[in-house]
Order: structure tokens, then sequence, then C-alpha cells
């Protein structure tokens, strides 16, 4: 009996210790307008619509007179899906979660950048995409969409 006590509580410990801290983290949601508030960490959402969506494109750019990289994703609808997101800050990555959106066929890649080290997407399901920024440095991020088409924009600086 005491080493299934012991047992139990090596394997429950780690996934305290290590799990998302849902209370040291900013959560904010993501607003359809241009804020410059940029932050270093946190999560960010958007609660969506539930019907199924297409990432057409994720686009970039860089203008040194901005003095920020701009990152777009581009839906086929006048909306955008429900959205999760965390920047982790530590680790120099961003995370996003995509519900109800599957890739269109066909879509480029996304080439060069001055601050996104590399992007791995992962199709969890038939309706969930997953994505991964890896970062070349230690960066701030302002996110808002934009609606009519609907677009989630990034600009990191």
């Amino acid at each position: 009996m005491k080493w299934i006590l012991i047992l139990m509580v090596c394997l429950w410990l780690p996934n305290i210790l290590w799990g998302q801290d849902l209370f040291s983290e900013r959560i904010r949601k993501i607003v359809c307008n241009k804020t410059s508030a940029f932050v270093k960490q946190g999560i960010f959402y958007n609660q969506g619509d539930k019907k199924p969506f297409k990432l057409n494109a994720l686009r970039h750019s860089y203008t040194k007179s901005n003095g920020y990289e701009r990152i777009v994703f581009d839906f086929d609808s006048s909306d955008i899906p429900r959205i999760y997101g965390h920047i982790k800050s530590q680790d120099n990555k961003l995370y996003i979660d995509l519900f109800n959106t599957e890739l269109k066929a066909g879509i480029k890649s996304f080439g060069t950048s001055k601050y996104v080290k590399d992007v791995k997407v992962f199709p969890v399901s038939n309706d969930m995409l997953t994505m991964e920024f890896g970062l070349k440095q230690n960066v701030e991020f302002d996110i808002f969409c934009l609606k009519s088409p609907g677009r989630l924009v990034i600009d990191i600086k």
C-alpha cells in the first residue's frame, strides 16, 4: 500500500509542476483591430464560430520602416475560427490551435523570415490544426483579427 501511494505521488507530481499555469499567464481575447499593444508572453484566444473553416494561406512580410514582421493567416470566410494560442518566451515559441479548421490543399511554404526560424503544422484531427512557430530570438507580439475576409494577424518585433 505504501509503495502504491509513493508511485501515485511520483506520477502525479510532474503533471502539477510542468503543466501550464493559467494563473501566472496573462490571458487576452483577440480583438478585431490593431492595438499596437505588444506582449512578450501569455495566452490569447478567440471564441470564433463553430462552422468549418479552411486556412487558405499563411503569408508574412517584413518592413524595416514599420519595425515589425507581419504574419497573416487567410481564412475562407468573413470571420475567423475559434483560436487558442500561447506565447512561451522562455522557449522562443509561439503555439496556435485553430479549431474547426483544415489546411487548403497546395498551401505554399513559409519561406525565410526575420524572426521566425521554423513553422511546424500538426493536423491533430480532421478539423483541428496546431501550429508551432520557432523563433530566432526573444520577441514581442501584437495579435489581432480582421474581418471580410477573415484574417488572423500577428505582428512581431
